[in-house]
């Protein structure tokens, strides 16, 4: 099986340190970065299957790096971060993340997050593959899933990949209707608690880069007391 490579960016060494030692000790092998410019240099030139992000560190914070690894990449990334309130989570998560650990940490519910996000990934890459139309076209909306692209009226939408996934779970069957306990355990794949304030903020900033809030027809539709789902 193939080594996995993780690259770890915090500007504090010993954190780096130990979450390298833990994650080695699982077979991992692992980079190491202490500011973001260092990091988005060794992710740019190295095969990097997960990153671990922190978000207060020189030069370029956390969420400028995340920024600009998903320009280009769909790479798994998890912020381990001190900020620790809930809107801090959320944004995170709304920017492009995949998961969100704060400071103070135990390592070992690290590695497990690590384990769960490489296997999700890597289930839904042959998902797309075996199970996914291509390309499915719904009113002036267009999605082609193994690119994971979209466009509108022909013009190209840039999107957080849990942005593309749930626009892919709602597009994949237009007419169902998704409560956010559905949408979050679908795309996020875990139990869901108290996960609809971060759907909502997922569903609203995608509409948003739809263009469609002042729409008469919405692309995603609100159905009241029940979910969300896409027309056909």
């Amino acid at each position: 099986m193939k080594t996995r490579t993780i690259l770890i960016i915090d500007d504090e060494t010993e954190i780096a340190q130990l979450v390298s030692i833990h994650l080695q000790n699982e077979g991992f092998k692992t980079l190491q970065a202490h500011n973001g410019l260092e990091g988005l240099e060794i992710f740019k030139n190295n095969p990097i299957d997960l990153v671990i992000l922190d978000i207060m560190m020189p030069h370029l914070n956390g969420h400028e790096v995340l920024t600009q690894i998903r320009q280009t990449h769909q790479t798994p990334i998890i912020f381990l971060s001190a900020k620790q309130s809930d809107f801090d989570k959320i944004s995170g998560l709304v920017i492009g993340a995949d998961d969100y650990m704060t400071k103070p940490f135990n390592p070992l519910e690290l590695v497990a997050r690590v384990k769960a996000q490489l296997r999700r990934a890597f289930q839904w890459s042959q998902t797309e593959q075996t199970n996914m139309k291509d390309i499915i076209q719904l009113q002036n909306l267009i999605i082609k899933a193994n690119e994971r692209t979209i466009t509108v009226n022909d013009d190209k939408v840039d999107l957080t990949p849990k942005e593309f996934d749930i626009l892919l779970l709602l597009a994949s069957s237009p007419n169902q209707v998704f409560s956010s306990e559905q949408i979050f355990e679908k795309v996020w794949k875990e139990q869901y608690f108290e996960g609809a304030n971060t759907v909502m903020v997922h569903i609203r900033t995608l509409r948003k880069k739809l263009n469609d809030s002042n729409k008469a027809k919405k692309i995603i539709e609100t159905v009241w007391g029940v979910g969300y789902k896409i027309n056909e």
